[in-house]
């Protein structure tokens, strides 16, 4: 069954996954290998492809400070509908910190997932005071939710 990859890192997994398979396979054809009839390859299934229902209750913790809503106003923290693809720290009418601003990042799934493991560990100096989910499936839950509010 074809499943769709919703992140770079799921893509580098896959695509690690199918390099090694074909680099074993030209190591046995140079190695004049009988050919092999029935050859049955087995897949690793691909990273946890994140939960947007299970985001929008993840989400709930940011609610505090965040809204995801179109034409939603800023709160404490910037609206964020419409993050992934954004450039990072140009949501108007926000002020954000100086470090935020120079960092030049554009909110991809990946660096959305390291902003939400822990935002100091991929901005030093941003105001931005959250320790960070260290559930993979959370983190992968949230971006999911994230992606859908467009």
């Amino acid at each position: 069954m074809a499943r769709s990859l919703t992140s770079a890192s799921q893509l580098r997994t896959a695509l690690l996954a199918a390099g090694t398979l074909a680099f074993l396979m030209a190591g046995a054809l140079a190695a004049n290998a009988a050919p092999q009839k029935n050859i049955v390859v087995a897949m690793a299934q691909p990273p946890h492809a994140g939960d947007a229902t299970k985001g929008a209750q993840i989400f709930q913790r940011c609610a505090m400070c965040h809204k995801a809503d179109k034409d939603g106003a800023n709160g404490l923290g910037p609206n964020l509908f419409g993050v992934v693809g954004r450039k990072a720290a140009s949501e108007p009418n926000f002020s954000y910190s100086s470090a935020l601003k120079s960092s030049g990042i554009v909110w991809t799934d990946d660096k959305l997932g390291v902003w939400v493991s822990g935002p100091a560990k991929l901005v030093p100096g941003t105001k931005m005071a959250f320790p960070g989910l260290s559930d993979q499936k959370q983190i992968d839950d949230l971006v999911a939710y994230l992606n859908s509010r467009k």
